[in-house]
């Protein structure tokens, strides 16, 4: 299979849908995504892992406490529930 094939374009504007990704590529989505925020100047999150059985949530939840430019991160309390996970990064150093 082509490898051009499997690259998913997302915006990077805060909002982080992992709908489209597979549970083995959350952590580096994850990573790879905060770093692009932090290049851009976002520092407020919101990623998108969905209910479900709360596997991926876990999943985003273990990656963001481990995370060195995670201040905090939080469920949602917006109509998604804890569909959603908010996240607040360190901004740069003043």
């Amino acid at each position: 299979m082509d490898e051009t094939e499997d690259i998913i374009e997302i915006p990077i504007d805060g909002i982080l849908d992992l709908h489209a990704f597979s549970p083995k590529e959350v952590p580096s989505v994850v990573a790879e995504y905060i770093h692009a925020c932090l290049e851009r100047g976002i520092f407020e999150i919101r990623i998108i892992h969905g209910k479900g059985r709360g596997v991926l949530r876990r999943t985003v939840h273990a990656m963001l406490e481990r995370h060195p430019r995670v201040i905090h991160f939080s469920l949602d309390p917006g109509p998604s529930g804890w569909g959603a996970t908010l996240v607040q990064l360190k901004g740069p150093a003043s």
